[in-house]
């Protein structure tokens, strides 16, 4: 096939510059443990692991093996009122994961899907205990929660929202994390606790009986790799506590070892409600997400319910699909049988010297980072985000793929990387960087 703008004209791409990007592609069409290859034959290290989802690296045999039989077996089972093992074994595996008393999951195909359906859970779950008037959600500024509905409401990056009128109300932002005096703080900033007190003057302004839930992204991972100071999620946590109010952690990005321990609610000690994920569940072989609640939801929405009653009206055609089962049992087992989640964690502090390496260069404003991820910040040029794309853009085709939100890059390698391939990526960046 001739890789040309005529070529590629119909499919409507998703967050991309269609026009420019058809008018010079960037494709790539094969993939291996770290690496892809563009459509060239050019070789690419992938240093944000696809959109921090290859956690084990990239096309492994165990879970392409583990897919082609499940296909062979059962292609597709309906998920309203049938079921298939599959999605028993992998939702009892996603459990085992969980902090203590977080026991129930309900599977949806995308982080996006996840954030909707915690939404309507907070709901279901407030209505079925008798607090139908908890209605308001609050969120925060930078956030990033996909792209339905629900989520687009709740995330707080200016250009996701401002084509959108049409959103849910009832949502209150708080501020984000970053400020100026944490610039280049290397993991869990010093300065911010405070900030917190947000929740607390939202509930003295619309009354805490009426929020059913504050959605935080343990890090917040889109915007820039917003570490929470120490003392915020604590803080957080004690005001939903006081007020009933509902807490859940957004670890689409986080989880699944991304801090070097299973989810990020381990990694800071504080235990959220609800947890969604999606991306690295599957590898990012297939798409898939989930919802994790505590006993006590699942228990009051189900009890609730009349007896041979359908107690939570939601689901999709494709929850638990049994392919996507299939793909996320044989990634948790590779994650570990490998101890990759133990591997994030000791390459963490060498990954992160490197990365905060770079600001020595004056076109690097400030760096965060955490566990086995990291944002780095480039002065603005003309307009914002156009020193950003134009970078991430000659990094692709100086064989690394980072990516990008606006003038920010975010760096988040695969498990299986190795201190090579993290100079790798770093000798590149420094490279690229040095020329703005």
């Amino acid at each position: 096939m001739q890789y040309t703008a005529n070529t590629l004209e119909n499919h409507w791409m998703p967050f991309t510059a269609n026009r420019d990007f058809k008018a010079d592609p960037r494709l790539m069409v094969k993939g291996e443990g770290i690496y892809y290859w563009d459509h060239k034959g050019g070789k690419i290290i992938d240093g944000s692991s696809g959109l921090f989802c290859s956690a084990a690296g990239h096309c492994r045999p165990e879970i392409a093996d583990a897919v082609s039989a499940q296909l062979r077996e059962n292609d597709f089972t309906p998920p309203f009122q049938s079921g298939h093992p599959g999605s028993f074994e992998l939702a009892a595996k996603v459990s085992s994961l969980m902090p203590d008393g977080i026991n129930h999951v309900f599977f949806t195909n995308s982080g996006s899907e996840s954030i909707d359906t915690a939404l309507k859970i907070a709901m279901a779950y407030h209505r079925a205990r008798g607090e139908g008037q908890r209605t308001r959600f609050v969120s925060r500024e930078r956030a990033y929660h996909g792209v339905n509905i629900g989520g687009t409401s709740l995330g707080g990056m200016v250009k996701n929202r401002e084509t959108f009128s049409g959103l849910m109300p009832s949502i209150v932002h708080m501020r984000h994390t970053w400020l100026e005096k944490n610039r280049f703080a290397k993991g869990q900033p010093e300065h911010g606790a405070e900030l917190a007190e947000d929740l607390q003057r939202a509930v003295e302004t619309y009354g805490g009986s009426t929020i059913a839930a504050c959605f935080i992204e343990p890090i917040a991972g889109s915007t820039g790799v917003l570490v929470p100071p120490k003392g915020y999620l604590e803080r957080l946590r004690e005001i939903c506590d006081t007020h009933g109010i509902l807490l859940v952690f957004d670890e689409v990005i986080c989880g699944f070892g991304r801090t070097g321990k299973a989810f990020a609610a381990q990694s800071f000690g504080v235990t959220p409600d609800i947890i969604t994920m999606a991306k690295a569940l599957t590898n990012g072989a297939l798409p898939m997400g989930a919802v994790a609640v505590d006993d006590e939801i699942y228990d009051t929405v189900v009890n609730a319910a009349p007896e041979n009653a359908i107690e939570l009206f939601h689901g999709y055609t494709f929850s638990g699909h049994p392919t996507a089962c299939a793909a996320g049992l044989a990634a948790l087992e590779i994650y570990e049988k490998e101890n990759l989640f133990e591997r994030a964690a000791e390459l963490s502090p060498y990954f992160l010297d490197q990365v905060y390496s770079l600001q020595d260069l004056n076109a690097v404003t400030d760096i965060r980072g955490y566990g086995l991820i990291a944002g780095f910040d480039v002065a603005t040029g003309d307009a914002p985000g156009q020193r950003g794309t134009q970078l991430q853009k000659d990094l692709f085709w100086s064989g690394l793929h980072v990516k990008f939100t606006g003038d920010t890059g975010i760096i988040a390698p695969p498990f299986v990387a190795e201190k090579e391939h993290i100079d790798q990526i770093v000798g590149i960046l420094r490279e690229k960087l040095a020329e703005l």
